[in-house]
């Protein structure tokens, strides 16, 4: 089924698009979490932060599995109008740059948890500092993620 042509009308596959759509809604979604951490609901913060990251792992799983079954970015990119170069050098800053905010995230999450267990979670604006930091990293990395699904597919 993941291999079927996917819905929303370009040459990529059920995977992509599915994953794609996750990845072109989770800046709103990172927002909506944000927005309860700033009504004080910090419990709901931290638990809507744990399932986007959750949620997030498992769909960069579904895509790096289905891209490494269906051909790889040697497959798809000589099939788009954009030269290789231009997209392979757009596919490693976009690598990079999901890489840091995702290993970001993983420790704002786990330090704020420990923090939070031995009742020592003190520094509110590094905290926020650096999710805003981690926020704008994501959502470069949905945008480039987005342009390079419209730059192979459409």
């Amino acid at each position: 089924m993941l291999f079927k042509a996917g819905f929303l009308g370009t040459k990529a596959l059920m995977y992509m698009d599915i994953v794609t759509l996750y990845f072109a809604v989770l800046p709103l979604l990172l927002g909506g979490s944000i927005y309860l951490a700033i009504r004080g609901n910090y419990r709901r913060h931290y638990q809507s932060q744990l399932m986007l990251l959750t949620i997030t792992v498992i769909m960069v799983l579904i895509f790096e599995t289905g891209v490494r079954l269906s051909g790889g970015f040697a497959l798809y990119a000589p099939q788009s109008t954009w030269s290789y170069d231009f997209l392979l050098i757009f596919l490693m800053i976009h690598i990079l740059i999901a890489l840091l905010a995702v290993g970001g995230w993983i420790y704002l999450i786990v330090s704020s948890y420990k923090s939070y267990i031995n009742n020592t979670l003190t520094n509110h604006r590094k905290h926020r500092r650096m999710g805003r930091w981690i926020y704008t990293a994501l959502t470069i990395t949905s945008i480039m993620g987005c342009s390079i699904y419209l730059f192979l597919f459409v």
